[in-house]
């Protein structure tokens, strides 16, 4: 189980774990560490012998805003930095699609780059009324590496990925389920509650036949996303010392730290 103030928890209830991404007072922005932590987890609850079913969710008022700044930045002078990120970025992908225990994403907040692609990686998608998806790579000057490309166009159409990737616009909770992007809406105080509760009716069914049904799924998943995959991590990491990337990442930054001192 997840120690106290670990950027990532693990908690038991009953046979369902609760993973919780835990950086609230950054908007569990993801970090060095718990990029490292959300590739690493998988394969540690697949070794849990009385695991069931999973519950992924985020800690305080987000599930996940996405990139770090500073973690962002360290990107576009570190070249073994860009090349252990497109690793785990990978790792995390093939983890969540072979993972055999199911898991359901409880969306209690934004869902953000690789936040997003977090939630969409998970077998059913509850959200919060005021939750949201967006994916920001192009917005930023990056290539969405990190399931954007792959997993959205298992969801919805391609001419709706087109336009949510291209523009970066945020997908409103109704908005996603319309889309195919997430299972239903929830009310913010009912998430956590109705996300067990269906994590403990997935456990509860005969584990031998779900586990294999998710197999056979995720190998229909594996053939249809191999190519676009690799072609887009290859890509994002390539994106990652753009002149553009730069820039828009060096004024995000700069305006997000005005506002942290009262500058507006």
């Amino acid at each position: 189980m997840g120690e106290a103030g670990s950027v990532l928890t693990v908690t038991a209830d009953g046979d369902v774990r609760v993973v919780t991404l835990n950086r609230p007072d950054r908007l569990n922005g993801v970090s060095e560490e718990l990029h490292r932590r959300l590739a690493e987890i998988w394969r540690e609850l697949a070794d849990d012998a009385k695991a069931r079913a999973v519950v992924l969710t985020g800690a305080g008022r987000a599930f996940s805003a996405g990139g770090d700044f500073d973690h962002l930045r360290r990107h576009h002078t570190d070249a073994e930095l860009r090349e252990r990120s497109i690793r785990l970025d990978r790792t995390i992908q093939t983890e969540m699609i072979r993972f055999p225990l199911p898991v359901v994403a409880a969306v209690n907040g934004p869902a953000v780059g690789l936040g997003c692609s977090l939630a969409l990686g998970c077998d059913l998608v509850l959200m919060a009324d005021d939750a949201y998806l967006a994916d920001p790579h192009i917005s930023v000057g990056l290539v969405a590496g990190d399931g954007g490309v792959t997993l959205w166009p298992l969801l919805t159409s391609l001419l709706r990925v087109k336009e949510y990737l291209f523009t970066g616009d945020r997908i409103p909770a109704e908005t996603a389920v319309q889309l195919g992007l997430a299972n239903r809406v929830v009310a913010s105080a009912d998430l956590h509650q109705e996300a067990l509760a269906l994590a403990h009716r997935l456990a509860a069914q005969p584990p031998e036949a779900l586990r294999a049904t998710k197999a056979a799924l995720a190998a229909v998943v594996e053939q249809a996303t191999r190519g676009g995959m690799e072609a887009a991590l290859m890509a994002e990491r390539a994106t990652m010392t753009s002149p553009d990337h730069i820039r828009i990442i060096d004024e995000l930054a700069s305006r997000a730290e005005r506002r942290s001192k009262g500058g507006g």
